[in-house]
């Protein structure tokens, strides 16, 4: 079994699956970032988690901070943006896979200039609240 995708799952499905989480993560980076990046590559890590790597995403003013050695303050402004929009994050997710997100992760390397977003998702067929409602009902517990 190819490690990359789920059991259940046939590998042009989960392949275009995997390729449009891509294109939503290039868009949210657009809309929140006003560019996107360069390279994102999606895949599965086991049966649960989808992992995002994303590219060459930070912005002319977060390049220049870090030039200034300030990464601390531009990991501080991705991250607080990123959970301020974790349902926009998730809803991708849970439409594409068909599963509701238990867990939103995001991370950045600001000296690689490489972010990642990992959904851990529920079991299939799981009816309980998701993150992204969690998110929606009180933004402030991020």
């Amino acid at each position: 079994m190819d490690a990359s995708q789920p059991a259940s799952a046939p590998s042009d499905t989960t392949n275009g699956m995997l390729s449009a989480i891509s294109n939503e993560m290039v868009r949210i980076y657009k809309d929140q970032f006003g560019r996107g990046p360069t390279k994102t590559r999606t895949q599965w890590s086991g049966p649960d988690i989808v992992v995002v790597t994303l590219e060459q995403t930070l912005t002319a003013a977060e390049r220049r901070l870090r030039e200034l050695d300030e990464h601390g303050r531009v990991r501080d402004l991705r991250l607080l943006f990123q959970y301020a929009e974790v349902a926009a994050f998730c809803d991708p997710i849970e439409r594409l896979t068909g599963r509701k997100v238990r867990a939103f992760i995001s991370g950045i390397d600001t000296e690689a200039d490489l972010a990642s977003e990992m959904f851990v998702l529920h079991p299939a067929g799981y009816d309980g609240p998701s993150r992204a409602n969690g998110a929606r009902r009180n933004p402030s517990a991020d």
